[in-house]
């Protein structure tokens, strides 16, 4: 879009009522013939079409300029995107691979930090492909901590973070096995020879295009991860490994292996899942979704269990229970007001992946075993 352009739009006030009718279009996610159709699940379907708008538009409005990028947290516990991990503080800083880019700070004592750069199409549904991969077991740290990383097209001595031809984003995941244990990581991001110290002011043009990519952003992630938890019908109440490649495709870390289903449970039932095994890993968890694929409430309640929280069996193992009500057992996993929805379990850093039971059984029988 021209410049002169954008400004007819917003002189006549067509760049907002397009921006609209985009959101309207996004509407029709919630009403997908094989999404839920009772009250509860359309209500959290709408609240999470408001949750990828914030989303969309710090990401394109407010921090879209490539030149001036800002490693900002897009995902946290208001806004959740495709099963987002609670172990899990997202940074996210839209690029340009015309430019050179350099990433500072600290390494604290967070237990895994990664860094992508990717080519982020979730507005048209195309997912997110990875460019290039880092992780704080390959980059050089400083005795005080301090890093630093060159993100670029071509090869750089150090610690180098690879960008392709059509990189747009960089993406940070920090994980804990233990929030208050734990330090982040402290970092920035800044573009590399420029002699401007500050971005210019906005532009109709920029305007016109944030508003688009926000609108459009909203349609294509809610379509997408709507799509995919219909998938998980088939293997509803089963922990089903994923297709690992088509995970990797819309924004996975090439680090952790996924499994993904759906779950759904009457007010007498629970899912009890074993992993008879746990394999060597830097750590693993489970977490309980909603149908949008939206972590559960993990303010106020216990949805999600790690290698560092679980409680292990004599051999080992572990147990983990989804039920409604307390059980009385460890491992419990609350169902936070949910009868259905969808659930992930991730082995990170592991070099096999066994699988993992799950089967239903009403409560009475719970506690009768």
């Amino acid at each position: 879009m021209s410049q002169s352009d954008a400004e007819k739009k917003v002189l006549d006030g067509r760049v907002w009522d397009e921006f609209c009718d985009l959101l309207k279009e996004a509407g029709k996610v919630v009403q997908s013939e094989n999404a839920p159709d009772d009250a509860f699940n359309k209500a959290e379907g709408y609240r999470y079409l408001t949750r990828l708008l914030r989303a969309g538009l710090e990401s394109f409005l407010e921090h879209g300029d490539q030149a001036f990028p800002v490693l900002r947290c897009p995902v946290h516990t208001t806004i959740k995107i495709g099963a987002d991990n609670p172990d899990n503080y997202y940074q996210n800083a839209s690029i340009d691979p015309q430019y050179d880019y350099k990433i500072t700070g600290n390494r604290g004592t967070v237990d895994y930090l990664g860094f992508s750069t990717v080519i982020s199409r979730y507005g048209s549904g195309g997912g997110m492909k990875t460019t290039g991969f880092l992780d704080s077991r390959e980059i050089e740290i400083a005795g005080d901590g301090s890093l630093e990383i060159i993100v670029s097209q071509k090869e750089q001595p150090g610690n180098w973070l690879p960008m392709g031809p059509e990189t747009n984003a960089i993406n940070v995941r920090q994980t804990f096995q233990d929030r208050k244990g734990e330090e982040p990581a402290e970092i920035l991001i800044e573009r590399i020879g420029s002699d401007e110290d500050r971005p210019k002011p906005l532009t109709p043009e920029q305007l016109a295009r944030g508003l688009a990519g926000a609108a459009v952003f909203v349609r294509g992630t809610s379509q997408l991860f709507e799509d995919w938890a219909e998938s998980f019908v088939p293997t509803t109440n089963e922990m089903a490994a994923a297709d690992q490649a088509y995970c990797q495709a819309i924004g996975g870390d090439p680090n952790i292996f996924y499994f993904h289903s759906a779950w759904q449970l009457a007010d007498d039932e629970v899912l009890v899942l074993e992993a008879k095994e746990i394999p060597e890993c830097q750590t693993w968890n489970f977490q309980l979704d909603n149908w949008w694929m939206e972590s559960l409430d993990y303010r106020h309640h216990t949805i999600h269990v790690n290698k560092h929280t679980a409680h292990y069996e004599s051999d080992g193992s572990v147990r983990v229970i989804v039920s409604h009500t307390d059980p009385g057992l460890p491992n419990w996993i609350e169902t936070a007001g949910h009868n259905d929805g969808t659930m992930c379990w991730r082995w990170i850093g592991a070099s096999e992946h066994p699988p993992v039971s799950a089967r239903v059984m009403k409560r009475s029988e719970l506690a009768q075993g």
